[in-house]
């Protein structure tokens, strides 16, 4: 069995690189490193790879190793029989064990990513330099050490919570802290990530700003059902200098054309041929290679979500797909299954593993779903609820939620928009987990019918553990 350590699994080393989407290029010592201020900028760049790139070559967090656990372990998506991985293919159906190698590597990436962030913070702040680059920087890998510990925190409940680097190697075992502690610290990195700057230019774009990091505040207070501290930080982002808002085609959220646009407040970069690319394309693996003779990697879990997108609703075309232009012939092509589009770079058809379209963590139509259900969760169906989830329906091109709901009603109603809305976005098991519909939704699913509560959490990876003692399994596993 390959064991890999909370620690000892992260070389303390940085990758170098200047923009977001660039692939590093060199290790460099820490050592030799955090002596100018174009160190500690290409530090915290590097903090970001952890997001979009893995050093051993495995799938990137958000490219598809995060996936894996957030849509295809749920009742959207599964493996198809193309997935020759058993670990891949356990996700799907749900037969996972605290063995599986991709649970393994999501957890490895993370703290990972973890780990650099520490350092950077660490480094950084001890470092001379200008004042308001300093706490920039910091704030930065703040923000990105809270998402990091949002993910952990809810694909494993309890996990060992570092916010420095290990000394020695008697300090790589920890014990797992109580979720409110790992929560605690989540929201102190966060409110002080408020004070980044609003927007910036250049290479720059694409770095966290102030409206990710209340944004994301939005999400944590909706998962811990703080639903006025929800609606409180939703009104910021929505009345913020920030300029943020829907595009009219729900498509250019996923085009390349528009990256980084109005809707768009924390993506993860990634460019094609050139840099770190997206290889959630890897669904369309065998449609590259025999455009249509095979059944691709991934796939809707069955047809049910399909076809309950009504006639009118766009995101139905950009979120599947049944034909594509053959980009040898110029001629459509018809398949004989239902493909997941959103992240498939038409541009990119016949070059595997090389779109260039970025992940989007956090967006303004989320803003105003989670703005909705607050509300009703607090006040009830509010005019103001009903005004937010319409401008989702209407961007869509749907008729607005039926007047005089009941909060239970309008509840579902919620619950049912963020599923057409995000599909392939990672958001479908955390929702269904926060809202206690996880082993009813997956049981619909037949292929899935093994889910139980234990579910709710993934298990610890057992390599984690074997070099760990201090750390405990979940119960179940």
């Amino acid at each position: 069995m390959k064991k890999i350590g909370l620690f000892l699994l992260v070389t303390i080393a940085f990758l170098s690189c200047k923009k977001l989407n660039e692939d590093p290029k060199s290790i460099i010592v820490q050592d030799q490193f955090y002596q100018t201020s174009n160190d500690a900028i290409s530090a915290v760049t590097s903090v970001y790879s952890a997001l979009n790139t893995d050093p051993g070559g495995d799938f990137p967090m958000y490219g598809r190793q995060l996936y894996f656990m957030a849509d295809a372990a749920t009742d959207d998506e599964t493996e198809g029989n193309a997935a020759s991985n058993a670990d891949v293919r356990a996700m799907g159906s749900i037969a996972y064990i605290a063995n599986n190698n991709r649970i393994l590597g999501n957890w490895t990436q993370h703290y990972r990513g973890i780990n650099w962030a520490n350092v950077a913070i660490d480094k950084i702040s001890a470092m001379q330099l200008d004042t308001t680059l300093k706490n920039r920087l910091v704030r930065e890998s703040k923000f990105i050490r809270a998402l990091l510990y949002f993910n952990l925190v809810r694909l494993f409940g309890d996990v060992p919570l570092v916010l420095h680097q290990a000394a020695t190697i008697s300090q790589t075992t920890v014990e797992r802290t109580p979720a409110e502690d790992v929560y605690k610290q989540i929201i102190a990195d966060l409110t002080d990530a408020e004070n980044l700057p609003a927007s910036y230019s250049g290479n720059d774009i694409g770095r966290a700003t102030s409206g990710a990091a209340k944004t994301l505040l939005v999400k944590i207070y909706l998962t811990r059902k703080d639903w006025k501290n929800a609606i409180a930080k939703s009104l910021e982002v929505i009345n913020g200098p920030y300029g943020y808002g829907l595009f009219g085609n729900y498509a250019d959220v996923f085009n390349k054309s528009t990256k980084n646009g109005k809707e768009h407040i924390f993506s993860v970069q990634f460019l094609s041929n050139s840099g770190a690319s997206n290889s959630r394309d890897r669904i369309m693996t065998d449609v590259f290679s025999g455009f249509g003779t095979k059944i691709p990697p991934d796939l809707p879990a069955d047809s049910t979500l399909y076809k309950s997108f009504v006639s009118t609703d766009t995101r139905k075309a950009v979120t599947y797909f049944t034909s594509l232009v053959n980009p040898a012939t110029g001629l459509p092509f018809k398949f004989k299954y239902i493909g997941l589009r959103k992240f498939v770079d038409t541009t990119q058809l016949l070059t595997p593993v090389e779109s260039g379209i970025n992940f989007p963590v956090l967006r303004y139509a989320d803003v105003l779903l989670m703005y909705a259900e607050a509300l009703n969760e607090d006040q009830g169906p509010t005019t103001a609820a009903y005004a937010a989830i319409d401008q989702v329906r209407e961007r869509a091109k749907v008729p607005d939620i039926t007047p005089g709901l009941s909060q239970s009603a309008f509840r579902d109603a919620v619950y049912q928009e963020r599923r057409f809305e995000f599909v392939q976005e990672g958001q479908r098991w955390f929702d269904l987990v926060r809202t206690g519909r996880l082993v009813a939704a997956v049981k619909t699913v037949i292929a899935k019918s093994a889910v139980s509560d234990k579910d709710n959490l993934f298990p610890i990876p057992q390599a984690e553990i074997d070099v760990n003692p201090k750390v405990t399994q979940n119960p179940g596993w």
